[in-house]
């Protein structure tokens, strides 16, 4: 297993994490007086990559009440966070572990499973969604596969345990994961037992939450390879029944290209914003469609507004432009709106103009009015709307001769807006 940097000859090359820390502590107080337990999933297959892990996911042939029991003699926090399903959470100097007894699924509903507990790992690998997901790790450092998992991690292939539709029909959930792991770890063409099952039980994605499907997808938008595997999924019609509404790939393509050009971290909202959002409306759906937090929902839809009033000015957008973006929109949305208006422009990911524009935006304090109500008042307009009026004409006064500061400028706009 050459090709997978964290491990050596099937066991993991630092045993560090092994031996001191929480993990270590957690595994020894778990571990041993006739019961087994491991350190499962996504750990192991990032520990096999040779990247940092900060969460991590036991499997025991311990009963949850031999887990609680073991846990508080050893000194830890416990909290019985689902324990019909086998699992305890275990808090260890303050972060939680969680420990799960080894199950297999007796029942499945395409989003709940019924379960059994038992002793067998293997048994308990095979009902994990993916074979770089079912690998395990003991205490002396040795990596435990069942599925033909680091043989998959070494080939960047993400592929279904077992029969790909059996896999999906037990948890719908699944097809959304496929996709987020495969832009993820994955390399090349999607797997195509897994693409093909996807698309013929994408019925059942009818079923998920939305606020599941959100997290999925905010997930995946991220990912290294999300422009190219959301390209597939677009093209095969899967996003818009979670979605209500027409995608475009090849602009949230360009979007990552510009974010990769300009050295950013991806932006899960924008690059969602660069796929779902055209129009207002759009920000508006989505916030239905996947239960969006008001937050999520607004930034949006000041996008969408700011992104509008760009398509109408220049190509790059003017200083002035920019100005008054930043004032309408604040820094975030006058942000969000010149790197979608990149996106759309056609112009290179690092377009010098357009470099130009955001470290205007970036280095440039957002415009206030300096003229508030009060002053208003003192020159002799009544408390009400009148004073609202005033203000709001002359704020397309001030915008419109450039945010000008210089008191001579401030009063006789002012004296246009009192005149008006």
């Amino acid at each position: 297993m050459s090709a997978l940097p964290g491990l050596r000859d099937g066991r993991l090359a630092d045993l560090r994490l092994l031996q001191t820390g929480r993990l270590a502590r957690a595994l020894a107080a778990l571990d041993g007086d006739g019961e087994e337990t491991r350190l499962v999933g996504g750990a192991v297959r990032d520990l096999a990559l040779g990247e940092a892990v900060g969460d991590f996911d036991l499997a025991t042939t311990a009963l949850p009440e031999v887990v609680m029991k073991r846990a508080r003699a050893a000194g830890f926090g416990v909290a019985p966070t689902g324990l019909a399903h086998g699992t305890v959470t275990v808090i260890v100097d303050g972060r939680p572990i969680e420990a799960t007894t080894l199950r297999r699924d007796v029942d499945t509903d395409g989003r709940h499973a019924k379960v059994a507990f038992g002793r067998d790992f293997r048994d308990d690998a095979l009902r994990r969604d993916f074979t770089i997901n079912a690998l395990s790790l003991t205490p002396d450092g040795v990596v435990h596969d069942y599925v033909g998992g680091l043989i998959d991690l070494a080939a960047r292939r993400v592929r279904f345990i077992g029969e790909a539709h059996k896999r999906i029909r037990e948890d719908y959930l699944r097809i959304l994961r496929f996709f987020r792991f495969s832009a993820r770890y994955g390399d090349g063409k999607l797997d195509r037992a897994g693409f093909a099952a996807a698309i013929a039980e994408r019925e059942g994605l009818a079923i998920l939450s939305r606020e599941r499907v959100r997290a999925e997808l905010l997930k995946l938008v991220v990912a290294p390879r999300a422009p190219q595997v959301l390209a597939a999924i677009c093209e095969a019609g899967l996003l818009l029944p979670l979605v209500a509404g027409q995608t475009d790939s090849a602009r949230f393509a360009r979007l990552a290209a510009i974010e990769t050009a300009g050295e950013t971290a991806p932006d899960p909202l924008l690059r969602l914003g660069a796929l779902c959002v055209l129009i207002e409306e759009d920000a508006e759906r989505l916030r239905e469609r996947l239960r969006l937090s008001n937050a999520e929902a607004d930034r949006l839809a000041s996008l969408a507004r700011g992104l509008a009033d760009l398509h109408d000015g220049e190509t790059p957008p003017s200083l002035g432009a920019l100005r008054r973006l930043l004032f309408e929109r604040r820094r975030q949305g006058a942000l969000d709106a010149l790197a979608l208006f990149h996106a759309d422009s056609g112009a290179g990911a690092d377009d010098w103009r357009f470099v130009r524009a955001r470290a205007f935006l970036l280095a440039t304090p957002e415009p206030t009015l300096p003229i508030t109500g009060a002053d208003v008042v003192a020159r002799g307009v009544a408390h009400g709307q009148r004073v609202g009026a005033t203000l709001k004409k002359l704020q397309a006064l001030w915008i419109r001769a450039g945010f000008p500061r210089e008191p001579e400028t401030l009063a006789r706009l002012l004296d246009e807006a009192l005149r008006s």
